[in-house]
């Protein structure tokens, strides 16, 4: 597994550098033999530091956990820890999603696009919003319960997907009560 470690505003030393590649290596080895990519980002937050932490484990499996702490090792720590909770709790699904994972011909390749928010920036004469960020994205084709999976271990606020029963196209999203909405609008069809 490639590991990459950055510090913002943050001068990373071998002692940090060494603590977090040991320490992620070894826990995500539990879970994932081949995982692909880690990203390990130090941050100074006010009197404190922040650690985010990206895992990269296989196609359209993303695992991302952050935390605050006083020091540099406690966030990191922290981050890892919030990781591996998600790993405990999904972990007989991640393993069957390991060995069973989409095939190529169940990836669709979207377009994915970031726009200026209202607020940042006005709207050009055209109406139209400013795009500052585009990049392709899978979609993967997956059950309800592998998307919210997937959305819970990315820490993503939404995710489109495949639905594996009857192929049409859905979306999950976290709603502003904590729990998870869904929508899909083949059963909008059926009405």
């Amino acid at each position: 597994m490639e590991i990459s470690i950055k510090g913002k505003n943050v001068d990373v030393g071998d002692a940090l550098r060494g603590h977090a590649e040991d320490h992620l290596k070894n826990s995500v080895t539990k879970y994932f033999e081949n995982a692909l990519d880690s990203t390990v980002v130090f941050s100074k937050e006010g009197h404190g530091f922040r650690a985010d932490i990206s895992v990269h484990a296989g196609r359209g499996m993303m695992m991302q956990g952050g935390a605050d702490g006083n020091d540099a090792y406690g966030a990191f720590d922290a981050a890892l820890g919030r990781i591996l909770k998600q790993l405990r709790r999904y972990k007989s699904r991640i393993r069957n999603h390991h060995h069973n994972g989409p095939s190529e011909d169940e990836l669709v390749l979207a377009q994915y696009s970031v726009l200026v928010s209202e607020g940042e920036d006005e709207l050009p004469e055209t109406g139209e919003p400013t795009i500052i960020a585009e990049m392709s994205h899978h979609i993967a084709t997956v059950t309800v319960g592998e998307a919210v999976m997937r959305m819970d271990l990315a820490h993503a606020p939404v995710m489109m997907f495949r639905n594996r029963a009857h192929g049409g196209l859905n979306v999950v999203y976290r709603r502003d009560d904590g729990n998870i909405g869904w929508i899909d609008p083949s059963d909008a069809e059926k009405s």
